[in-house]
């Protein structure tokens, strides 16, 4: 039984975007031809692969086993393209590295900017995920690396202690939280009003979701696109909100805000790069880990 690239790649769109319209926008194809390319798997193998429901498709068991193999193929094909560019004069290279929101804005930015300028033939795809989409995108191998918070279980992962992330409270500095000093629950915040991020952001999800697990729900004023537009809006005495530290120390408003920090377990995490397999990876992903985890603050644990 024979096997096409891209009805693969379609598949794998489908998947991820739970959705055969959006899966073929990704494929650049038309509605009608992914359609028939599915339809056409459908019937070679003799059995559905998309389940439909109202609000989109999900792969049956057929179609897990389907996606499993696919990735492993098409990974495989990544890591192929990848040893070939340092062969092939003028063949690009693309890596995909997934983190969550605090490495994303505060520790990612400085550190890449070196690696890409040596490596002008390499691209560099950078999603921002939250913690458990991270590990279940690794697993799968839709991505060969990733920078997530400890606080999330790293399955069958292998992982690199990175860098160290504390959550803390910020408000305007002539509107501070009377009732505590410094440190303060997130539960005993709840009925405070929020500028929170915007709905998809790793970080407000996961806000969103502790406060849920406490029974209530964020009062959100406001929901802005960045960490910095919260700090603008909470140094006005809009609300207070949940930063990664780092956010606050570098704020130019630093000097209109008051800190406070997080007294949850939860708040203080520790940041992993993570790897299906880190001697599996592309020799550009091999060196692009080998750069990220060089400014690293942390040292592997003793084995």
């Amino acid at each position: 039984m024979r096997y096409d690239l891209v009805d693969l790649k379609l598949f794998m769109h489908i998947i991820e975007a739970q959705s055969i319209t959006a899966g073929a926008a990704r494929s650049h194809l038309s509605l009608a031809s992914a359609s028939a390319r599915i339809k056409g798997m459908e019937e070679t193998l003799g059995t559905p692969l998309l389940e439909r429901h109202r609000r989109g498709v999900a792969p049956t068991p057929a179609g897990r086993t389907l996606a499993h193999h696919a990735q492993t193929v098409l990974h495989q094909l990544g890591l192929m393209n990848g040893e070939l560019g340092n062969h092939a004069t003028g063949l690009r290279c693309r890596i995909r590295l997934l983190c969550n929101t605090a490495a994303l804005t505060e520790h990612l930015p400085d550190l890449l900017g070196r690696f890409l300028l040596r490596h002008p033939q390499l691209d560099l795809d950078i999603e921002e995920r939250s913690s458990h989409q991270i590990v279940e995108a690794l697993t799968r191998r839709q991505s060969e690396l990733g920078l997530l918070a400890d606080n999330t279980a790293f399955n069958a992962l292998e992982s690199r202690p990175f860098r160290t992330d504390h959550l803390v409270v910020i408000t305007a500095k002539h509107l501070p939280l009377p009732t505590y000093e410094k440190a303060v629950r997130f539960e005993s915040l709840l009925a405070e009003p929020f500028v929170g991020l915007t709905s998809t952001n790793a970080l407000q999800q996961h806000l969103e979701e502790k406060a849920k697990h406490a029974g209530k729900w964020l009062t959100l004023r406001a929901r802005v696109a960045s960490l910095d537009a919260v700090g603008s809006l909470v140094a006005q005495g809009v609300g207070i909100a949940v930063v990664p530290e780092a956010a606050y120390r570098r704020s130019q408003l630093k000097n209109s805000l008051s800190m406070v920090r997080l007294q949850n377990s939860w708040a203080t995490r520790l940041l992993h790069l993570c790897a299906y397999r880190f001697d599996a990876l592309s020799p550009y992903a091999a060196e692009l880990a080998e750069h990220i985890l060089d400014r690293s603050n942390m040292k592997p644990a003793e084995g």
